[in-house]
């Protein structure tokens, strides 16, 4: 496994995790349940964490991919781009995760609020790192970028 294989594999765990982190804070804070919240905030940390992961196998899937024919440098940058904003709202995600997490040990009047920042910085991440997962589908998805899907001689759709 290479850091293309790693890049590939591990980018859609900050996508779904930073989603399914901000449904089960959401349900935790509705239930008023401090174990499914602190479920939540160990998605977070996960996500953050894989999103370190991600990024940091992105040069070595960049250099792979960047001399194949078709591939568009200003995607591949637009991508980059993005992935630097998803990066840095995960690790404030997985920061404010570990603080809040601390914080639950002891009884403080500030964890309603902060479970609730949390959550508000779950679904930025969210839209960040969406953005950037669409962004880096289309690099190598042509049927995503054209909304055309692409037919071989033979009239069968080349993009299965």
């Amino acid at each position: 496994m290479n850091q293309v294989h790693l890049h590939l594999l591990i980018t859609h765990l900050p996508i779904f995790g930073s989603i399914l982190g901000g449904l089960v804070l959401g349900y935790g804070l509705w239930t008023k349940s401090n174990q499914t919240k602190n479920a939540a905030y160990f998605i977070f940390i996960i996500s953050a964490i894989s999103a370190c992961i991600a990024y940091s196998t992105g040069e070595g899937a960049e250099e792979a991919v960047e001399n194949i024919k078709g591939v568009s440098e200003t995607i591949i940058n637009q991508h980059e781009d993005s992935a630097k904003y998803a990066l840095i709202s995960l690790i404030i995600l997985g920061i404010m995760s570990v603080i809040v997490l601390v914080m639950s040990r002891f009884e403080n009047l500030l964890i309603k609020p902060s479970s609730i920042i949390v959550l508000i910085l779950s679904v930025i991440s969210f839209v960040l790192v969406a953005r950037t997962g669409y962004l880096g589908g289309q690099i190598r998805h042509t049927e995503i970028s054209t909304g055309v899907v692409q037919y071989n001689n033979e009239g069968e759709n080349d993009s299965d």
